[in-house]
């Protein structure tokens, strides 16, 4: 079971690679599997991360069986968040 810090960092982790590898566009998606292999995750530990991102309204999700993440893509809420922590850091 991941610590309270991993979760927030493999929260972060996604946010970040999903923001990364579609430019901030939300017709674009990364697969899950892809983000797992990419971020050296767990794959429960991604479907955790994605699950309270998804109940942030930062992320949406397309579960495949057994609670895992297919595909996954930023809303416009998480865009808009990952932007102005961009824009924070100039």
């Amino acid at each position: 079971m991941a610590t309270l810090r991993e979760r927030k960092t493999y929260r972060t982790q996604v946010l970040q690679a999903l923001y990364e590898a579609t430019e901030g566009n939300r017709l674009l998606g990364v697969a899950g599997a892809q983000l797992r292999d990419d971020l050296g995750i767990h794959e429960e530990d991604l479907a955790a991360a994605c699950t309270y991102l998804v109940g942030e309204g930062l992320i949406a999700v397309d579960w495949a069986t057994g609670n895992t993440p297919a595909m996954v893509t930023l809303t416009h809420q998480g865009i808009r968040l990952l932007e102005a922590e961009e824009e924070e850091r100039g």
